[in-house]
């Protein structure tokens, strides 16, 4: 019996689907790694169709590619033609929340606008947040540790999972739906999932750590002489606002004169200029809190106070929600970038604050030394070290993309940053994983697969690959 038959015998056709269509379907994510129609689709409505599905996958060493929304840029959804592709939509929906603890319980395939919505109506804020929040899933939000707009102030995905239910490779059914903030029997095993990517198990649950909901906001949009003000800035933000600070974004001149087009603000994207004139760096800075009277007052005072002392050279404070959410538009409009940029590489590294700057004049310097044209765009979240770049050679074909690896990531290895901070490793990251993780990390990562996914059926040639450079 194929493994297709065996499946189809388990679980039925209304779970496993290999026609051209689903296949077509869920072939690509964001990334541009080229698409690859699977050998089929299978759809499980529970975690014991999930554990089916697997156990019978691992009998015959097929080859599985778990899925959610498929909103990831490294290529960790994309599957192979030899692959069967697990997605989790139908997987969907909030099972519990638990108002005196502060926990929400979550299917895996649920999108994370919808976990968004149903803390918010319960009077708690689901603190992770990205601009794919409509279509990702929380369980693919897990699986890549996201980051997002809030690190500043809630840290990463992992801060906020309390537990989880996995199945193995072999069909075996973690269950570690724990509730409690503290529980110290024993290794905390749900941190093996967590930014593994679908490669050592398949999240179906979730537990949530919920926060208490802001009922004020406070959005500013900065213009300041350059990075080293910005760093300043950022440092006097996190003490004059103290706990308020909740998102702290950088833009470099060359990413706000791309979205912006002119100083009119008549550019492909249609967003507006926040200031007036050009500046060195821009920031847009967000506070949140309880008291809405006291914490405007606290964060214009703040401002002003940078203002008079030289610090920023300008700043907007949005008077409405639609004016902050005009702000966010130029931080968000990253979607453009097909339109505006075309081929391109792009980056999602991390860095110790102070080396930065250092760092990305750097790489700059280099990529301009072998392609004086390229376009070259800096931007991220300054509050946590994660800086993205985009990297455009319109007069070159093929476009050199391993090239421009090379340049970025040997630099990206001598200050000391990662990577990837926020996006995983997928297919076109893996190849680089030993310039920021040691040989001996590497070893016990390959090690742990071998343990949990002996037959090598979990997401294969994603995450840890051979030949590591």
């Amino acid at each position: 019996m194929t493994v297709i038959e065996a499946l189809v015998a388990a679980l039925g056709e209304g779970v496993v689907a290999f026609d051209a269509e689903s296949r077509e379907r869920q072939s690509r994510d964001l990334s541009t790694v080229p698409a690859a129609r699977p050998l089929a689709v299978l759809r499980p409505r529970t975690t014991a169709e999930v554990a089916t599905a697997l156990g019978i996958c691992h009998a015959h060493g097929q080859g599985v590619v778990p899925q959610g929304g498929r909103t990831g840029v490294s290529g960790g959804a994309v599957p192979r033609p030899a692959d069967i592709v697990l997605c989790l939509d139908r997987l969907s929906g909030i099972e519990a929340i638990d108002t005196a603890a502060a926990t929400m319980t979550v299917l895996a395939g649920t999108p994370l606008e919808t976990v968004q919505g149903a803390a918010r109506d319960a009077g708690f804020l689901c603190p992770l947040d990205l601009g794919a929040r409509g279509t990702c899933a929380i369980g693919g939000n897990i699986a890549t540790n996201a980051g997002g707009n809030r690190v500043v102030r809630y840290g990463m995905t992992r801060q906020m999972v309390l537990g989880l239910e996995v199945v193995l490779a072999d069909g075996t059914v973690l269950d570690m739906l724990n509730t409690m903030i503290k529980n110290n029997a024993g290794p905390d095993l749900k941190q093996l999932f967590i930014g593994s990517e679908g490669s050592l198990g398949v999240i179906t649950r979730a537990v949530l750590k919920l926060e208490p909901l802001p009922v004020s906001s406070a959005t500013a949009f900065c213009g300041l002489a350059g990075l080293d003000a910005a760093i300043a800035f950022l440092g006097r933000a996190r003490s004059g606002l103290s706990g308020l600070l909740s998102s702290f974004e950088i833009m470099w001149p060359g990413y706000y004169d791309l979205i912006i087009g002119t100083p009119a603000g008549s550019g492909a994207t249609g967003v507006r200029p926040p200031l007036e004139g050009r500046h060195g760096m821009y920031i847009l800075i967000e506070a949140q809190g309880g008291e809405p009277a006291a914490d405007a007052d606290r964060f214009e005072r703040f401002l002003e106070a940078c203002l008079e002392d030289g610090l920023i050279e300008d700043a907007a404070i949005a008077q409405s929600g639609e004016a902050a959410r005009a702000f966010w538009g130029v931080r968000d409009a990253v979607i453009e970038f097909n339109a505006l940029l075309g081929q391109r590489v792009e980056f999602d590294l991390g860095l110790p604050i102070g080396r930065i700057g250092t760092c990305t004049r750097a790489i700059e310097a280099s990529l301009r030394q072998s392609w004086p044209d390229a376009r070259i765009i800096w931007y991220g979240h300054l509050g946590d070290g994660n800086i993205h770049l985009q990297v455009a050679v319109p007069s070159v074909r093929p476009h050199p993309d391993h090239a421009i690896d090379e340049i970025v990531y040997d630099h990206l290895r001598e200050h000391g940053g990662t990577i990837t901070a926020e996006h995983g490793l997928g297919t076109l990251k893996a190849p680089w994983l030993a310039h920021c993780r040691t040989p001996a990390e590497i070893t016990l990562m390959h090690g742990l697969k071998r343990t949990l996914d002996p037959m090598g059926i979990l997401n294969p040639g994603k995450v840890l690959v051979d030949g590591a450079t």
